[in-house]
């Protein structure tokens, strides 16, 4: 292990009540935390998360998720109380035609013969861990 190697696990813990514990050491493991919050965020509002940090091409999505007839992309932000630009704004035309291509390629590939979709959705999760608990402002439909 190197010196800038942590042998905790990044992944976030619950305590005894369910809540999230964050333990941020750098700002790769701070983005996991972060997607694995939504995912549980979002599991719990009925979505169905089919992949995490899946790569489409040389394109990365945060979250693909089923919510009913839909698949949803969901890009993940965080950003802390000093930042510039709050995390949902950060989301910028580079990033959205990113995401774009890449659901075009995903929908081709794996989901257009399932005639049970009807399309793709775009979300985003802005999740702020500096707080004592850690807060999500969650956009459905983002964008187009």
């Amino acid at each position: 292990m190197t010196d800038r190697q942590s042998s905790r696990d990044p992944s976030p813990t619950k305590d005894a009540t369910g809540r999230f514990v964050v333990h941020v050491v750098n700002p790769h493991e701070r983005g996991r935390q972060a997607e694995t919050i939504v995912a549980d965020y979002v599991g719990k509002r009925g979505m169905a998360v089919l992949e995490r940090n899946l790569r489409v091409g040389r394109l990365e999505v945060d979250i693909v998720a089923r919510d009913g007839d839909t698949i949803v992309i969901i890009e993940v932000r965080t950003r802390g109380a000093g930042a510039w630009q709050n995390a949902l704004h950060s989301v910028g035309r580079v990033k959205r035609d990113r995401l774009r291509q890449a659901a075009r390629v995903l929908w081709s590939r794996r989901f257009a013969k399932q005639r049970s979709l009807r399309g793709v959705r775009f979300d985003v999760a802005a999740v702020r861990l500096d707080l004592p608990e850690p807060t999500i402002d969650y956009v459905r439909a983002a964008f187009v």
